[in-house]
């Protein structure tokens, strides 16, 4: 067993002293000191940019209260996000209220708090912050492909370069700091997909400085990955890019900060989900494969293998053997909760009822997906190896 502790997750840090294999699974065991290290890194790889961590990738106290302290600042998504984040003493000037669909009261709201920074990427949402930010940092959130990501975010988000322009002149109008952002796909394994937006964002910003305004900030978004199936590149290569693509598009006479909104990149590769094989079986109806079910599945957790798009590494305690194909499915009572059909997985041969398995980078988008009981099933539970968080306010911003 590791020599740190294993805690569940809770305001006050409950020690487990269970040996890890007596835990009941499902559950989830984060690492901070990954985190810590994927943090290290990306400031390395990116030394003059701001980093917004996005809160709904995994909301642990434990995380966000580490990251804190680091210094970090946060990219929240609801009235929800933006309490956990002051509960932790997270200053409110550090948070960005970046979903684009948000109700008009809780707009009021996190202004009432102090947020000053909100996202938009529609005229009706432009009117809502106009009437409730009397000072700030309105963004425009422009569209992208998504092509390169394995999640890419098909249509619900952003606008064209010609609707971000009329926006970007109403907010000058009402007097609001303008700043541009998109989003380039979750699991984004191609460096050079920042280019093609970023040239759409230097291209309206000499136009709006055309017009006697400036643009205070860009936000880079998220999509830096982590690690699945498929390799990626290591962090300093997406900075590289990322740098080339500012300086040649935005130009060595901008001067407005540059900030990016990391999630799985910073806390996938930290989590592990340990689970326990429920039942292996051949069906009439698919020969040749085994259906192996886990306690886990698309509603207790692993939302993301909705079609196949995040393909998570698998070993078990059996590895080293003969191995065959299968099919991965949960233990709910759902046709739906099958994970993995299509891209084939090869497991061993001698796997059955009992056994356990381990799913690899579930630190992002796993406990925070997973179900308030479907089924009757619990939560994913979350626990973390590291030492004991402390309640003390958080760092300075960024």
């Amino acid at each position: 067993m590791n020599a740190h502790a294993l805690r569940n997750i809770s305001l006050t840090a409950v020690r487990v002293e269970t040996p890890r294999e007596a835990i009941d699974t499902p559950y989830l065991m984060m690492d901070l000191a990954i985190v810590a290290d994927r943090l290290t890194q990306l400031r390395s790889a990116l030394p003059n940019t701001v980093i917004l961590y996005a809160v709904k990738a995994n909301p642990a106290v434990e995380i966000v209260g580490m990251l804190a302290r680091s210094g970090v600042q946060f990219d929240v998504a609801s009235r929800g996000e933006i309490d956990l984040c002051l509960g932790l003493g997270v200053p409110a000037e550090s948070l960005s209220y970046g979903n684009t669909v948000k109700k008009e009261r809780d707009i009021a709201y996190a202004v009432a708090v102090g947020v000053g920074r909100f996202t938009v990427d529609s005229p009706a949402e432009m009117d809502k912050v106009i009437r409730c930010l009397p000072s700030g940092c309105v963004f425009i959130r422009l569209a992208t492909d998504g092509l390169g990501a394995d999640w890419p975010l098909s249509q619900k988000f952003g606008c064209r370069p010609a609707q971000a322009w009329e926006l970007m002149l109403r907010a000058a109008s009402a007097g609001l700091e303008v700043g541009l952002s998109f989003h380039v796909g979750s699991q984004q394994r191609d460096p050079g997909a920042w280019v093609k937006p970023l040239a759409e964002v230097g291209s309206l910003m000499r136009r709006f400085a055309a017009r006697g305004h400036q643009v205070s900030a860009v936000n880079l978004g998220g999509g830096l990955p982590s690690r699945y199936v498929e390799p990626v590149p290591r962090s300093h290569v997406y900075g590289a890019a990322i740098a080339d693509a500012v300086a040649h598009h935005l130009g060595p006479d901008f001067d407005g900060q540059l900030l990016i909104e990391p999630g799985r990149h910073l806390v996938g590769d930290a989590g592990t989900i340990r689970s326990e094989v429920v039942l292996v079986t051949e069906r009439a109806t698919d020969s040749g494969r085994r259906w192996v079910y886990l306690d886990i599945g698309r509603f207790n957790g692993l939302a993301e293998t909705l079609g196949e798009s995040i393909r998570y590494r698998i070993s078990t305690e059996r590895d080293g053997g003969p191995v065959g194909p299968v099919v991965l499915a949960g233990p709910s009572c759902d046709s739906a909760d099958v994970l993995y059909e299509k891209c084939e997985y090869q497991l061993p041969l001698a796997l059955q009822a009992g056994d356990r398995v381990e799913l690899h980078s579930c630190g992002a988008y796993t406990a925070s997906y997973s179900s308030l009981g479907f089924n009757g099933f619990a939560p994913l539970r979350c626990l973390f190896l590291g030492p004991p968080g402390d309640r003390s306010p958080a760092g300075p911003p960024q």
